[in-house]
């Protein structure tokens, strides 16, 4: 078959659709149909479009390992069986229809006993309490999908290591939490975990430094500059002042004047100190307060900034 053939029969090989017009209805070109769309070969005109793909599975062969099967939906951390168990239904049945109630009550009874052979010890129990706390501090935070699959695969091995002994399941899943916000470099700080948190934050901080120590977490120094954009952005500063203030908080991390210090209490004082130089008014208390820190800390660290700021000129 020749491709005018092709062509005029307006049949897509992609879609397996065939156009039943002959012409197109602006200029009475001839149409072209393929890619799931057919347009007029003349003026371009789409007149119809089809992106739905009906194609079969993949073939396979018997020498073949490859599966069909596209069942279920795609494992996660975030469970304590990595999302392969089952859900017993409630009120109807596969095709949509009402259950009698003699159906329910044997349903309701079945549903009692898979509750309670769910867990089959009571380290599975507590994995899944903690991965629960997890998937709702995560999402609290606003973190992406892979931060809570890598806070999961933390808490997993932090059980395995006995650190839940004598801690709380919720200060060791919000260690994990904030321990894989400082690996990955994601500005959160304590204090913002514990807000979400259902727990003091001197429980995190120790679960923290625990899984730390144990598992040797790979968390590099936080840096000053890493809070200076967030903490901007809630006083609206202009971009020639952010970006002074990063360069500043750089200058300072790698000259070690800010090693010891409160990382976003140094980056308010850089903010303050750029502000003011720029001729913009921050008020301190409402610095510190978004900082985390109080007034004093930011007044503290202000002869070095000025010093700092001096010497970059």
């Amino acid at each position: 078959m020749h491709t005018r053939d092709i062509y005029d029969s307006g049949f897509d090989e992609e879609s397996g659709r065939t156009c039943n017009q002959t012409s197109c209805p602006e200029c009475d070109g001839r149409l072209e149909t393929g890619g799931g769309e057919t347009s007029c070969l003349t003026c371009g005109l789409i007149v119809d479009s089809y992106y739905l793909d009906h194609a079969a599975e993949p073939r396979t062969f018997a020498d073949d390992d490859t599966s069909k099967e596209r069942t279920g939906a795609p494992l996660t951390e975030a469970r304590h069986d990595r999302g392969l168990s089952t859900e017993i239904g409630w009120g109807k049945d596969a095709n949509g229809n009402a259950l009698s109630g003699r159906k329910r009550r044997q349903l309701g009874r079945l549903r009692r006993e898979h509750t309670r052979g769910r867990w089959r010890s009571k380290a599975e129990r507590n994995l899944a309490h903690g991965l629960g706390s997890i998937t709702r501090l995560t999402g609290a935070l606003d973190l992406p999908y892979a931060i809570r699959e890598q806070t999961c695969a933390l808490f997993k091995e932090a059980q395995k290591e006995d650190l839940l002994k004598g801690r709380s399941i919720e200060a060791i899943a919000a260690g994990c939490v904030y321990g894989v916000c400082r690996v990955n470099g994601i500005t959160r700080t304590i204090e913002e975990v514990t807000e979400h948190a259902r727990i003091e934050e001197s429980s995190i901080l120790n679960a923290y430094r625990t899984i730390n120590e144990v598992l040797s977490l790979p968390a590099p120094p936080r840096s000053p500059q890493e809070f200076v954009r967030k903490l901007a952005s809630d006083f609206e500063l202009p971009p020639e002042v952010i970006h002074q203030a990063e360069e500043l908080a750089t200058c300072a991390h790698e000259q070690g004047v800010s090693v010891g210090k409160h990382p976003g209490g140094f980056a308010a004082t850089c903010l303050r100190v750029v502000a003011a130089d720029f001729g913009h008014r921050v008020i301190q208390r409402e610095l510190a307060n978004a900082a985390g820190v109080s007034a004093v800390t930011v007044r503290s660290h202000r002869a070095a900034v000025e010093t700092l700021l001096e010497e970059s000129r």
